[in-house]
């Protein structure tokens, strides 16, 4: 079997729940593509696919087909894009509100032009205007979507929008001739079109607000790497663009500097700021032979650093990377959302559909018209935004805070399982220990002149009992050592002389009882029993081995972060939670009032357009509210 790629790529013209799983759907059927998965809040889609098989263009026409555009092109700026979008988008719903007002004055009588006929026919047309403007992209991409045999939440507004226009165009040139024969009070719903539009433009520009908001981790991730960097040529320096340094360059750092790569520095003596990484904000000594990485900076002096990785292999890229992956990446509990989502639209043109005929059933042909309003106010209450952005904007907003509390998680279903945990195993030599390495383990000392115990770590362990979280200490080290710094830090259990197996058992042993067990190690003699955990955390200083096997890495190795990254977790979980039952109980309330269950009740159209919008950015501002806590 050829060798999969993965990408993670932006895509235009999602809006809710029903887009995404369109998306996915088309993908996972295009031969060449094992697995496709979309983000909706951060509208991006992460593929794993084979080169041999199947082409980014080729994935990107599959899309272009239903309505969507996979954005390939590695030179586009798409902050820069996605700026234009906003303003482009917020000129559609400044002239969409205008169109309304100018329509609802002539449906009242406030603006008249003439008689009610040359009204309703000036109405006409600002609507046609409005709907070929503002919301032409809802017809392309409604026309496309079902064309293939998909529906997502253009379809919804499409339908809607028509409906009612063709309503309103039949009454304005054969009302009078057809329902007053009939003794039917009939009307245009010209403004209802219009508003519908307006209310779902504006919910739009409101969601990418809040989501552009809500990605801030990422860029001031990616703001962190400089543009450019001072390459040392001989006996004079040439500034350049990072881009182009390669491994084996010397670059000079001056003081006030970013580091632009991961290096070893040759000569110079400074102070370099490396809180991006240990969350320490004192600044550290470097000099020639020392180590520094990209992102950090020179806070005194001046180095020369010759450069070993270089743009996306540097520690501030791969950071990055991760976060991105794990932004895109599902919880459990969003997979149940996506399955709810990908026949969420159609039944709700099926409820639309049966809303129309029960009506007319109901009431006969006298109830035309308010079997069409039902109909659609049906369509568009129930759009499914809220419920789309519920589960991946509390999961964008978690997992960025955590980046910049120096916690890296590395999917969502760390994320998820973490708050959960009830149980912590550690390690101790490394992690809750710093062992004096310059000592002679033949050396007759004290326990305490040996093992120090790590800073914060008496802390760590009190939060943790305060959460609810039983510790246990495991070590390879022997009974008095164990014991010993067990009675330090406050630890109740713990176990010595273990092999790695042995730690392995035992975190196996925990999770046979139904505990759930994070386990949290630096060392090769660690991963067997990281792997075995509900969640396994790694100390960022301690091997490559510890930190590929951990689903969670704490950066600087600092004990604090982790109840701080289970607290941020049982947050970002209850949000999720809390987002879903609004969504959820959204459309449990107002789809059947919406439909006409209770007659005296009348969801208008209007109306609807308005409460879709509000539940779309309650989600998103509910979430916002876990980046705003400290």
């Amino acid at each position: 079997m050829a060798d999969l790629e993965k990408r993670t790529l932006p895509v235009v013209g999602m809006m809710c729940a029903g887009c995404s799983a369109a998306v996915e759907k088309r993908l996972n059927a295009t031969k060449g593509v094992e697995t496709a998965a979309v983000n909706l809040a951060a509208r991006t889609v992460t593929v794993d696919y084979n080169p041999a098989a199947v082409t980014l263009q080729q994935m990107k026409d599959e899309l272009a087909a239903i309505g969507y555009d996979l954005v390939i092109e590695n030179d586009r700026d798409m902050v820069a894009e996605e700026r234009r979008a906003r303003r482009r988008l917020a000129l559609r719903v400044i002239v969409a509100w205008v169109a309304s007002l100018v329509v609802m004055a002539l449906a009242m009588g406030w603006l008249s032009v003439g008689r009610v006929d040359d009204n309703n026919f000036t109405a006409m047309l600002v609507t046609v205007a409005t709907m070929l403007y503002c919301g032409r992209t809802f017809y392309i991409n409604m026309w496309k979507q079902l064309r293939h045999g998909s529906a997502g939440m253009d379809t919804l507004v499409g339908l809607s929008t028509l409906a009612s226009f063709g309503l309103s165009v039949f009454n304005t040139f054969w009302g009078e001739a057809y329902w007053t024969p009939r003794q039917v009070e009939w009307h245009t719903y010209y403004e209802a079109t219009t508003m519908i539009i307006a209310f779902v433009l504006t919910g739009r520009w409101l969601e990418e607000r809040a989501k552009n908001s809500a990605a801030g981790a990422i860029r001031s991730l990616m703001g962190l790497a400089p543009q450019e960097a001072r390459l040392v040529d001989g006996a004079a320096t040439t500034l350049v663009p990072v881009a182009t340094l390669q491994p084996g360059d010397v670059v000079q750092v001056e003081a006030g500097d970013r580091v632009p790569v991961d290096g070893m520095v040759l000569a110079g003596d400074g102070a370099v700021d490396e809180s991006m990484v240990t969350g320490e904000p004192v600044a550290v000594a470097r000099k020639r032979g020392d180590k520094v990485v990209a992102g950090t900076i020179v806070r005194r002096g001046t180095l020369r650093v010759r450069a070993q990785q270089v743009g996306s292999s540097t520690m501030l890229a791969r950071i990055v990377d991760m976060v991105k992956q794990a932004q895109g990446s599902k919880a459990p509990v969003q997979r149940v959302v996506d399955r709810v989502a990908a026949v969420f639209v159609p039944a709700v043109i099926v409820v639309a559909a049966v809303t129309l005929v029960v009506w007319l059933l109901v009431g006969g042909s006298e109830q035309w018209p308010q079997a069409v309003m039902r109909a659609v106010s049906t369509l568009v209450v129930a759009c499914p935004c809220a419920l789309g952005l519920a589960t991946p904007t509390a999961l964008m907003v978690g997992m960025g805070k955590a980046a910049k509390q120096n916690v890296l998680i590395k999917d969502a279903t760390a994320l998820e399982a973490l708050h959960a945990v009830d149980t912590l195993v550690m390690d101790k030599t490394g992690t809750m220990t710093i062992p004096h390495v310059d000592l002679n383990p033949n050396d007759d000392l004290s326990l305490d002149d040996r093992e120090s115990i790590a800073p914060g770590a008496r802390e760590m362990v009190q939060s943790l009992k305060e959460m609810g979280v039983e510790l246990w200490l495991a070590s390879g080290d022997r009974e008095e050592a164990v014991a010993h710094c067990a009675g330090l830090t406050g630890v109740e259990h713990w176990r010595s002389a273990l092999l790695p197996q042995g730690k392995e058992d035992l975190v196996r042993r925990l999770r046979e009882q139904g505990r759930r067990v994070a386990m949290v190690g630096d060392g090769i003699n660690d991963s067997q029993a990281l792997a075995a955990a509900t969640v396994s955390i790694a100390m960022g200083g301690g091997t490559d081995v510890a930190m590929d096997a951990a689903q969670v890495t704490l950066m600087g190795g600092r004990l604090e972060l982790i109840p701080q990254a289970i607290n941020l977790s049982r947050r970002t979980v209850r949000m999720i939670r809390q987002n879903l039952f609004w969504a959820f109980i959204y459309n449990v309330v107002c789809l059947p009032l919406a439909a006409g269950v209770i007659p005296s009740i009348t969801i208008t159209p209007m109306l609807a357009a308005a409460l879709m919008a509000c539940s779309s950015l309650s989600v998103v501002l509910n979430t916002l509210r876990l980046a705003r806590r400290d």
